[in-house]
């Protein structure tokens, strides 16, 4: 401050720029004798300014993210933006369909471009499993609200996910993403997963041969522990790091998805196993009539195995889904972030919804509790959000919109960071 003081003083000595500022400032109005007769009032005034302008351009970076964290929200929500937060984030954007070879094979993505900003910070953005992929509308509603605020996004299709399955495959295609778009934009990028795609984000992340590609991680809804989300969906119930016991009923969603995932565990007969899976991939697909005409081509023996199937609160389901996990404890484990995560150097955000029934919070707290210190940049445990939705299911909340607002507005000062 004493420096800047001095340069003041040099400068007004000089040039006599305060006589200048002076009579500019009073012109329009009423004279003010006060600052002609103490030059030490005038000198503090505009030192005042000086750092006054200083402090809003260092805090406009800031602001500008909160302001693009406030209208991504709205827009992903159907929401009306305020005009004030949609005009920080109005770039157009254009879409281009997008292919790159991959030791896992060709990977088809698409690319959402903000027009006149050719150099932009990028990110990759993961669907989660569903079977639109990267043409799930809210996926879309998403990556183009991220790009119209300035950044270049890919979201590559995940074949495996898209079709139910969670293997590792989908951890060498998320990395190959990365580093592809990264030697295209030259500099590393941002790696955002949904759901089950969160935890095997931060896996591509820890691997030497993607990690240098990768600039951040953004987890929403992730599992830490495949074993223990299984283990939740027969029980219920989620450990805390802090050993306290989180409770939810679990949704159908996640057993159905490993029932598909393992479907010889708990089909009997092999020859059974094909026109139940189509049963199974039809009700996934949220297909109901592909789903009748499935069922209508089953013999009484295949539709009691379906019913029972699709039952996922039953004890047999349960019991069968506590062996299917013995079974598969190894691959299970190669599609968890525990144990992996510890040395990981690259920054990570971690949002959760505060009641998600598909991979319950308390993952979010054992990957936070894992992560180094210095790694961990946020975590947000959120009622605003349900799975890796906005939720609609609870009143206004000023307090808990602002914190996401926040959290969204942390990843994206990470985003334009250079």
């Amino acid at each position: 401050m004493a420096s800047l003081l001095r340069q003041v003083t040099a400068e007004l000595q000089a040039d006599n720029i305060m006589k200048r500022v002076v009579v500019e400032a009073r012109a329009p109005g009423p004279k003010l004798p006060f600052l002609q007769s103490d030059p030490l009032l005038r000198l503090w005034i505009a030192a005042a300014a000086l750092v006054l302008l200083a402090m809003a351009s260092a805090a406009w970076p800031s602001l500008k993210a909160h302001l693009q964290a406030l209208a991504i929200l709205k827009r992903v929500s159907s929401q009306s933006v305020p005009f004030i937060a949609g005009e920080a984030a109005t770039d157009a954007v254009r879409t281009e369909d997008v292919s790159f070879a991959s030791p896992s094979g060709l990977v088809h993505a698409r690319l959402y471009l903000p027009v006149g900003h050719p150099r932009a910070q990028s990110i990759v953005i993961l669907h989660g499993v569903q079977h639109l992929g990267m043409d799930e509308p809210r996926l879309m509603a998403f990556a183009t609200s991220i790009a119209a605020c300035g950044l270049r996004v890919l979201t590559p299709e995940l074949p495996d996910i898209a079709d139910y399955r969670i293997d590792q495959s989908s951890i060498r295609t998320i990395g190959e993403a990365a580093k592809w778009f990264a030697a295209k934009t030259g500099a590393p990028v941002g790696l955002m997963g949904l759901s089950f795609s969160g935890g095997m984000a931060l896996i591509a992340a820890t691997e030497p041969r993607y990690a240098g590609s990768i600039k951040y991680v953004f987890a929403v809804g992730a599992q830490d522990q495949m074993a223990r989300v299984v283990r939740f969906y027969q029980t219920g119930q989620d450990i805390r790091p802090d050993h306290s016991i989180e409770r939810l009923s679990p949704h159908e969603y996640g057993s159905l998805v490993l029932e598909y995932e393992y479907l010889e565990d708990f089909v009997s007969n092999p020859a059974d196993l094909e026109p139940i899976r189509s049963v199974l991939r039809a009700h996934l697909y949220e297909d109901n009539h592909a789903e009748q005409q499935a069922m209508a081509a089953l013999n009484a023996h295949q539709r009691a195995q379906v019913e029972q199937i699709l039952d996922t609160s039953s004890e047999w389901t349960k019991a069968a889904l506590k062996i299917s996990e013995t079974k598969h404890l190894r691959e299970l484990n190669a599609m968890s972030p525990h144990g992996k995560i510890a040395a990981l150097q690259t920054p990570v955000f971690l949002l959760h919804g505060e009641a998600d029934n598909v991979i319950p919070s308390a993952e979010s707290q054992w990957l936070a509790a894992e992560l180094p210190r210095r790694t961990l940049k946020s975590l947000l445990i959120s009622p605003e959000i349900s799975h890796v939705d906005r939720s609609h299911s609870r009143a206004l909340d000023l307090w808990d919109q602002w914190q996401l607002v926040h959290f969204v507005a942390l990843v994206m000062e990470e985003a334009e960071r250079r």
